[in-house]
């Protein structure tokens, strides 16, 4: 039987694949080109970036499978018994950025660490979500987007899953020095193993799996919108928001940094 590394492995490569597959139907014209890295201290990726595709000005897409010596402060920030342990991290994280601006921004990201503490047994935990980003909000867009979200939590504790990795997500893409949310929202969750392996991996491909069930009709719905200069100007300073998030406040953006990862992957 697949150990708990291997089965993870094997799901997130096979969804960076399946969505990469759907976004280019979607699109139509675009491919995702792809660049393949190693990492000096071990374990590496791929990168998928399509650019200037019929519908998604850039889009992209990345598998990574990373380990180190000594887990970085960002990720014992939390768990501080673990500092100086040996880890692995895996995951698929992806931001999708279209053309039309009544067509929201989004991302998700699913992932899963390990630590071997010396003389313990090793300690794992999931984490990701997906969030959407609309310059125009629509109240259509914005109900399918959570009802998606919603449903997937079901068989994971309904209401009380839901309830808490929606708020977890409104409080974590928060921009706290402007005020303001990021988005309208989503799920978001770290740190997850209280329920076994089975149940929280059981939770990542519900995750990831609802991902594209909750993107692709906002993608059908509005893709030709009309729009003019007023709504471009205003899609692209509202992307500046997007990028001081990032580059302040992001978790995964400052593990990869001290983790040593590759640095046109991360940003």
């Amino acid at each position: 039987m697949p150990s708990q590394l291997d089965q993870v492995h094997a799901y997130l490569r096979g969804l960076q694949d399946r969505i990469c597959s759907a976004i280019e139907s979607a699109d139509g014209e675009g491919r995702f080109a792809q660049d393949e890295w190693t990492r000096a201290e071990g374990g590496g990726g791929r990168s998928r970036v399509m650019k200037q595709g019929r519908v998604f000005e850039q889009a992209g897409i990345g598998f990574s499978d990373v380990r180190g010596s000594t887990l970085p402060p960002s990720a014992t920030q939390h768990r501080p018994e673990l500092a100086g342990a040996p880890w692995r991290a895996m995951g698929v994280s992806l931001v999708f950025h279209p053309h039309n601006p009544y067509l929201p921004t989004t991302h998700m990201n699913v992932r899963y660490f390990e630590a071997s503490p010396e003389g313990r047994d090793p300690v794992w935990w999931f984490g990701g979500g997906f969030d959407l980003t609309p310059f125009y909000p629509i109240d259509a867009d914005v109900r399918h987007w959570h009802q998606v979200a919603h449903d997937l939590c079901a068989p994971f504790g309904g209401e009380a899953r839901y309830a808490k990795h929606k708020r977890w997500c409104d409080e974590y893409f928060f921009l706290k020095h402007r005020g303001e949310t990021r988005g309208v929202g989503g799920l978001f969750f770290d740190d997850l193993n209280e329920d076994g392996f089975e149940a929280c991996f059981g939770y990542q491909r519900a995750v990831g799996d609802g991902f594209l069930d909750a993107y692709l009709p906002l993608v059908e719905r509005r893709h030709a919108t009309p729009y003019g200069e007023r709504e471009r100007d205003f899609q692209l300073y509202r992307r500046g928001r997007y990028v001081e998030f990032n580059l302040v406040y992001d978790r995964g953006t400052l593990f990869g940094l001290q983790s040593g990862g590759r640095t046109e992957s991360i940003l």
